[in-house]
């Protein structure tokens, strides 16, 4: 009994604790632009929000499927992610490889994303794993 109460109160403690950084993830997977547009609001906004706190966040942004459309030099959104890579070292981006890889065998060629963009080797299994590394999950 006395070591399940010692348990307990270790991991309420531990649970307790502050966060050093918070680290979170988004996921986008449509092609709308305004779709796009809003992860990008969320990113700026969790980073003004914790900033404002004076406390660090990471935050990744995850497309694969239509949403690897954002990542491409032509988007809508290329102009802002360029701007939001500059201005906030805290935030990437990451593509998915398959959905590269697909894309290109669909238009018979090289497809270039943004340079901004990280490529990971599966957009899902990357959300996967970092929900697994304690990050927040946020899909807008």
């Amino acid at each position: 009994m006395r070591y399940l109460i010692v348990s307990l109160a270790m991991l309420f403690a531990a649970t307790a604790q502050a966060v050093d950084v918070h680290r979170i993830v988004l996921h986008v997977d449509e092609a709308d632009p305004a779709r796009q547009e809003l992860v990008l609001n969320n990113a700026s906004n969790i980073n003004k929000h914790y900033q404002d706190k004076g406390e660090e966040v990471q935050i990744e942004i995850v497309a694969y499927g239509p949403g690897l459309k954002m990542l491409l030099p032509q988007s809508e959104a290329a102009g802002r992610i360029k701007s939001i890579a500059q201005n906030y070292e805290n935030v990437s981006f990451r593509a998915c490889s398959n959905t590269l890889k697909k894309m290109e065998q669909k238009a018979g060629k090289s497809i270039a994303l943004v340079p901004e963009a990280k490529m990971v080797p599966s957009g899902v299994v990357h959300l996967v794993e970092r929900q697994e590394e304690g990050w927040s999950y946020i899909r807008p």
